[in-house]
């Protein structure tokens, strides 16, 4: 009977190792990729290692850093227009009483309901008419279409978890509409707008198929890099881009959970 009781921890124990195992397995083996110069079947482990993957990734002549700084570029530009539209809709969204609020907030939710395939298909032979394929513009308006529906959502619910109460002692006080939304308003819904801005960041960082068929090939971002690489049985230079671009996801990630409070996720979708 004691020992049944010691083994209660068993099966906790078990669905902890699968998690790991579920979530750390596929970075181990990116990891060991990332490091490994000559590996072959049936070998468990590469034959030889080294960091000349690497040097081939980071070389002044390599297309990889360039890629990178493409692909940051984009996201910036991607997360500008992205606030550009969602700070009023969310303002009007959170504050006005607009017909079809619902309607309007699951119109956000629409590029991500279907396959993307078919959906970036299409937006190319539309681009191309305007002559936006293969520019940086078309990369940015295909990011903005996936992005504004962390941008719209979020900024929405954050400008909702504003205290209205702040807002009208402000303006009892006497500042104008304007003056209290830039002294009060704004500020306290930045964090929520800064955590929104992480996201289509994130979102916009780590885009393959919009980034394909708008941009490549005169448009090059580090995850095209990376998808290309892999397709041609590329895995290391592949599993090197892969962990360049899990560093800064995986820092604004923390910095979001800093910024996305509870009060605010409370206020998502309603």
């Amino acid at each position: 009977m004691t020992g049944s009781l010691n083994l209660g921890w068993l099966p906790r124990a078990v669905i902890l190792g699968l998690v790991a195992f579920v979530i750390f397995g596929p970075l181990a083996n990116l990891a060991i990729w990332a490091f490994a110069e000559a590996w072959f079947f049936p070998n468990k482990l590469p034959s030889q290692w080294g960091f000349r993957f690497w040097e081939v990734v980071f070389r002044p002549t390599g297309r990889a850093m360039e890629a990178l700084n493409v692909s940051i570029w984009i996201a910036l530009l991607t997360v500008a227009v992205s606030l550009i539209v969602s700070i009023p809709a969310g303002l009007a969204l959170a504050r006005g009483r607009l017909p079809w609020r619902a309607l309007i907030m699951l119109a956000f939710l629409l590029p991500q309901a279907f396959p993307s395939l078919p959906v970036y298909i299409n937006v190319a032979r539309i681009f191309y008419e305007f002559g936006l394929n293969g520019t940086v513009a078309g990369v940015v308006l295909v990011h903005t279409l996936h992005g504004l529906v962390f941008a719209v959502w979020i900024t929405t619910a954050a400008f909702a978890s504003v205290d209205k109460e702040l807002e009208q002692a402000a303006r009892n006080l006497g500042a104008s509409g304007l003056r209290t939304f830039f002294t009060v308003t704004l500020p306290l819904a930045a964090p929520g707008i800064v955590a929104s801005a992480i996201f289509v960041f994130l979102e916009s960082l780590d885009e393959v198929t919009g980034s394909y068929f708008v941009g490549a090939p005169e448009i090059q971002t580090l995850p095209l890099t990376m998808f290309l690489a892999s397709m041609g049985g590329n895995y290391q230079i592949s599993s090197i881009t892969a962990l360049i671009l899990l560093v800064p996801s995986i820092g604004f990630m923390l910095i979001v959970e800093r910024f996305l409070k509870a009060d605010v996720m409370a206020k998502i979708g309603n």
